[in-house]
């Protein structure tokens, strides 16, 4: 069995790193021993290593479910670039790419295989894999398998049953944003042993948090951008119409700005992607379809134009900021407009009434942060179970709290026409 120092001197000689960064060094540990892990780490901890660094000490093959055609398509281009046997399946590569890849993993060629969990659970795939030397299963993004999670998919669902049919492999799962209920629901669906648990907190302390009430229009955006010139960031916005928009008026300001949704033309979205990666000073002004797996150190800002669609979102979405550990900032802007709209989204989908339940008691919290009378960290990590002191590092704490007269919106709040939610997060007081 490979023990830490083998694991110490890839860390060095393929990687490049002189040490781990905290909580790394356990979490491999445990799985060189040969255990199930379950790892919530914040983002920018370095959680893809914990699975990519053993798979280089074993002699069979290791499998990554990602949630994200380009997420695989960055770490594999890493990995690639390390000089690592690594490679995807998706409906993004050309047939030949595909047949290429199947032969690899028919003669035991790949270290890493990513593939996505619709393909992965195809009666095909799955004996392709049975036949192949799978050692170990690494489930990223695992928040996914909890139907409580803030991005759930079903398929994501089927992985317990997936882990069975490859001989009970050894298993491990990654995320960033799972507060209790939903590590709870990923124990009882993925394992069939009780793994490893790993909690290393939720804390970002380089990344300035600061919320905005709307006002002005554009002028909170372009004053936000113009404060950092030169600086790349992300700008997310609730419309693939106003990210084209915005990208538009932000490069009439003199930014560097591109956009990035779901609608554009594919070969244009990587084109952008690439840009924004490769280039300094890139604004990216994007829906969320951007950002899960984007692996750039030094973004030194990300602001929404528009709130989030929840707590868990909004967390994964500014923790794209700052993961070189060098200062970044962070600016929602928040309006009723935006609130109304995240309650009619809840209110018109179609999962159940207790999912609809829940996801009210996510949005009510993203409101609460934004209306918290006190320290803006404090607050978000309580919803996460944590307890700190005040940080000293967002608005709150740097600039005190702005005093209005709140009388009208607390009767429009009140009212009979806007229904409260039926529950609470932890700790956190529900809102309207």
């Amino acid at each position: 069995m490979p023990d830490l120092a083998a694991a110490e001197r890839i860390l060095r000689t393929t990687f490049g790193f002189e040490a781990f960064r905290p909580g790394q060094e356990d979490i491999v540990a445990s799985i060189l021993g040969g255990h199930d892990v379950l790892a919530v780490m914040p983002t920018g901890s370095g959680k893809s290593l914990c699975y990519q660094l053993p798979a280089l000490l074993r002699d069979d093959l290791t499998v990554v479910v990602s949630p994200l055609i380009a997420l695989m398509r960055n770490q594999v281009a890493q990995l690639r670039g390390y000089g690592i046997a690594a490679a995807a399946l998706n409906s993004a590569n050309d047939a030949a790419d595909n047949w290429a890849t199947r032969d690899q993993i028919a003669r035991g060629e790949l270290r890493l295989l990513y593939i996505a969990p619709e393909r992965l659970v195809k009666a095909e795939t799955l004996d392709l894999l049975k036949r192949a030397k799978v050692g170990l299963l690494a489930v990223d993004e695992a928040h996914c398998i909890s139907q409580w999670g803030h991005d759930f998919r079903p398929e994501y669902a089927a992985l317990g049953a997936v882990q069975a049919e490859l001989g009970d492999v050894q298993t491990v799962a990654f995320t960033a944003t799972a507060d209790a209920g939903t590590r709870t629901d990923i124990l009882d669906k993925l394992f069939s042993r009780p793994p490893a648990v790993f909690v290393h907190g939720f804390d970002r302390p380089n990344l300035r948090l600061a919320m905005q009430a709307k006002a002005g229009g554009r002028k909170q955006i372009t004053d936000f951008i113009g404060a950092h010139a030169g600086q790349s960031g992300i700008v997310y916005c609730a419309s693939r119409r106003k990210t084209e928009e915005l990208a538009e008026a932000l490069r009439g300001s003199g930014a560097t700005a591109l956009a990035y949704h779901a609608g554009m033309d594919s070969m244009e979205r990587s084109r952008n992607q690439d840009t924004f990666l490769q280039d300094d000073g890139i604004v990216m002004v994007a829906t969320v379809a951007f950002g899960m797996g984007i692996d750039k150190p030094d973004i030194r800002f990300v602001l929404h134009a528009d709130m989030p669609s929840n707590i868990e979102s909004y967390y994964q979405e500014i923790g794209r900021a700052g993961r070189d550990g060098l200062a970044a900032d962070t600016l929602m802007l928040y309006g009723m407009g935006d609130i109304r709209l995240r309650r009619l989204q809840i209110d018109e989908s179609e999962a159940s009434d207790e999912q609809k339940r829940i996801d009210r008691q996510r949005l009510n919290a993203l409101v609460s942060l934004c209306e918290s009378p006190r320290c803006r960290r404090q607050t978000l990590l309580t919803y996460f179970g944590e307890t700190i002191e005040p940080c000293a590092n967002c608005d709150f704490c740097c600039d005190g709290a702005e005093v209005i007269d709140g009388t009208i919106a607390a009767q429009k709040a009140l009212s009979p026409s806007c229904a409260p939610a039926s529950a609470s997060a932890p700790n956190i007081s529900p809102m309207c």
